[in-house]
């Protein structure tokens, strides 16, 4: 899609806020992995009759598919689509590769996802314009990855995210001050962040579909509708969005979490899964570099009540040491004797270093072991390698809530 450009230049732009979105970014990566997946209807997602649907290609959607869907529905709604149970350490690692790239040339940039990016562009319009300079950066982007991304330039992340979302797939826009509410009017409500299905059929029963529409309605009618909300919405409405962009901090923490296709009290199953669980959070440590001081474990049962347990550590990486704490909260955890429906594992206050050997606990065996394990995993992928203590009976009753690791580092 070609470049979409509302100008008013009698204007000045006060503030620029570029948002820069990866298209189909899980399936963009699959795609460049395997050639052949390209134009293909694709889900990513778990294979189990409870998995979700965490991302879909373009030619999915047409179908109706989209995020946060059941697979067993998306596969009703289209049949020929191909599902994939995806790869985290592959996109963690893309979503990085286009993270050094915005660092090296933005002045403050703000990373909201592992595939979403807001960069503060003010007062560079001084120097060169900024529209110019952001079409050169999302060039670059996809030349140095070979991943298709879109973006968003104006006075303000609402109105910016609103106008990538309008340049989709692989496109650009600009909307300069001034035009902000020209830009939105004739979109539908859906379009405004914020705005999710039951709003929105709210917003129907009201009689409001367009943006224009909820321009002309009175703030205070929809204060009397939707709280405080109603507020906010009337603000995003007319393009009103002061909300700072907030420079990008790494993550201290990494987490996974699995929920079981049945329901399960089986206890030596739950102790593998937290087992390989945790030996995997524990080779993510390791292949950045950092250490954890602190591991938390967490179950929800049948009922839905949740609770967990956390516990501080010396800094390590040590499978032996987190796995051996982890089952130990998990024993303390465990005490209503009901069905588990999920359990989950998080390492957090991580810091950079590597695995300080002791001179006490560790074998020279032991170490040797690890390092040979790790060679493989970063070869050959995480999973190739994995110990006997973490491998449970029916692999087929689980399936990995992977929404919280993707983002971990």
């Amino acid at each position: 899609m070609g470049a979409l450009k509302l100008f008013n230049t009698t204007d000045a732009v006060s503030r620029s806020v570029l948002h820069m979105d990866l298209d189909a970014f899980f399936v963009s990566v699959e795609c460049l992995r395997d050639r052949r997946l390209s134009g293909r209807p694709l889900i990513i997602g778990g294979r189990s009759d409870r998995g979700v649907v965490a991302a879909c290609s373009y030619e999915a959607r047409t179908f109706g598919v989209h995020s946060a869907m059941p697979v067993k529905l998306a596969l009703q709604l289209c049949p020929d689509a191909l599902i994939i149970s995806g790869d985290m350490e592959a996109y963690s690692r893309f979503s990085g590769m286009v993270t050094e790239i915005i660092r090296e040339s933005a002045p403050m940039f703000e990373k909201a996802s592992i595939d979403e990016f807001y960069l503060d562009l003010t007062g560079m319009d001084r120097f060169f314009g900024c529209y110019q300079w952001a079409s050169e950066l999302r060039h670059r982007i996809m030349k140095e990855t070979h991943l298709p991304i879109s973006m968003g330039l104006s006075i303000n992340k609402l109105v910016s995210k609103v106008a990538t979302g309008e340049a989709k797939p692989n496109g650009q826009a600009q909307v300069v001050k001034g035009e902000e509410r020209s830009f939105l009017a004739p979109l539908s409500v859906r379009k405004i962040p914020m705005i999710g299905k039951k709003t929105a059929d709210f917003l129907y029963e009201m009689g409001i579909t367009r943006v224009n529409t909820l321009c002309e309605m009175p703030v205070e009618m929809l204060e009397a509708a939707l709280g405080k909300n109603g507020r906010i919405l009337w603000n995003r409405a007319h393009g009103i969005d002061n909300s700072p962009v907030v420079p990008y901090v790494e993550r201290k923490s990494i987490s996974t979490e699995t929920t079981f296709e049945n329901d399960t009290i089986d206890v030596k199953k739950l102790r593998s899964v937290i087992s390989g669980m945790t030996e995997k959070l524990a080779f993510l440590l390791r292949k950045e570099n950092k250490l954890t001081a602190c591991i938390s474990v967490k179950i929800r049962y049948s009922d839905f009540e949740t609770v967990s347990r956390q516990s501080r550590l010396s800094y390590t990486s040590s499978d032996r040491v987190l796995i051996g704490r982890a089952l130990d909260l998990f024993d303390k955890l465990y005490s209503k004797r009901l069905m588990i429906r999920l359990v989950g594992v998080r390492l957090s206050e991580l810091a950079y270093g590597s695995y300080q050997i002791s001179l006490f606990d560790d074998t020279e065996e032991e170490i040797r072991l690890n390092d040979a394990m790790d060679r493989m995993r970063i070869k050959y992928g995480a999973s190739v390698l994995t110990r006997a203590s973490s491998i449970f009976a029916d692999p087929a009753t689980q399936h990995a809530d992977t929404q919280e690791l993707y983002k971990s580092f």
